[in-house]
């Protein structure tokens, strides 16, 4: 179950189309849920209906740990590369996809008032295409209103505003960048972050109308990007595809200075703040200051990315600390 207007439920749509898993797709949200299936514990979009051991049905969600299970559940058409160093990089820009890109998403959503009024009766319509244009509208000023007072949760505020900005402009050089020399982030063949990209920008790229003018303005090769990662079910990848670790060290520097720039600075604050028992706190981002309210969520993802680094093989792990030097993320290895 899913929306449109859900950034993750794109991406899931996205990878099940590419690997080739079939699926069914239920159009919609937790405040309609499906009378025959169960609910997750937290109610998030999207959430996947898988079948369990005692012959019934399991709701889950959160796409990477969902994406991880596929891998497991399907062979073919891998979306994380073999090579524990690209499988690092992989895990790292998927989360800075889900986690950072995410708060342009929600800013651009609803920080700008004609963004508000764009997606208001979208995600309305999205969920119940038959109700009264008047009825819909009610609907969507009192969702406008609840979103727009929770931009401060994502960091979205005027102290913040130029800081998300900036930095989402100068992810769309670097994904022009990447995507001109091998057609994806991590090589030839799309990986778990590509498909993370691609749904923070369905939403940024396409239906918002500040960051899509922005978007399109700044890289028609990425907004055409968008349009294939929709259905790359006719791709077929080949092991080879994947950047060598000397390519990703020569290809992924810039990307990975823009994630040692704003993303990890983030998580360490948030992390920091987390383990104090604060409610909110206030770092430096990228020169200019940033407050929100602690995100226990988050702090866990740089725990996972702490952990995840410290099972990686040796050599593999010299081999990242080379990439990392100078980008901000040498922190997540040594």
């Amino acid at each position: 179950m899913g929306a449109p207007g859900s950034p993750y439920t794109r991406k899931m749509v996205a990878l099940l189309r590419y690997r080739h898993i079939p699926y069914a797709v239920i159009w919609g949200g937790h405040q309609n849920p499906p009378p025959d299936l169960p609910q997750p514990k937290v109610k998030l979009l999207p959430t996947f209906y898988f079948p369990n051991s005692d012959g019934g049905v399991e709701a889950v969600v959160d796409s990477t740990p969902i994406t991880r299970r596929l891998e497991r559940d399907y062979s073919g058409r891998g979306v994380i590369p073999e090579n524990p160093v690209l499988a690092f990089l992989n895990e790292l820009i998927e989360d800075y996809a889900d986690e950072w890109l995410t708060k342009a998403m929600f800013h651009y959503r609803w920080y700008f008032e004609a963004d508000r009024d764009n997606a208001g009766p979208l995600l309305v319509y999205w969920s119940v295409p038959t109700l009264e244009a008047a009825d819909a509208q009610k609907m969507a000023d009192m969702f406008s209103k609840r979103q727009t007072e929770r931009l401060y949760v994502v960091g979205s505020n005027d102290v913040t505003a130029s800081t998300i900005e900036a930095s989402y402009l100068r992810f769309i050089d670097l994904l022009d960048a990447l995507i001109q020399h091998a057609g994806y982030v991590l090589g030839a063949r799309p990986s778990s972050a590509d498909f993370a990209i691609y749904g923070q920008l369905t939403q940024l790229a396409i239906i918002e109308p500040t960051s899509a003018t922005l978007t399109r303005a700044r890289s028609a090769r990425v907004r055409a990007w968008l349009d294939r990662m929709e259905d790359l079910s006719g791709v077929e990848p080949a092991e080879g595809d994947w950047f060598t670790p000397e390519q990703a060290a020569e290809r992924l520097k810039p990307l990975l200075s823009e994630i040692g720039r704003v993303y990890l600075p983030f998580l360490k604050a948030n992390a920091a703040a987390v383990a104090a028992g604060e409610s909110d706190f206030r770092t430096n981002i990228d020169g200019q200051i940033w407050q929100q309210p602690t995100f226990p969520y988050q702090a866990k993802c740089l725990q996972h990315l702490l952990q995840t680094a410290e099972a990686v093989p040796d050599s593999a792990k010299n081999d990242l600390k080379e990439i990392f030097s100078g980008t901000g993320c040498e922190e997540l290895v040594t």
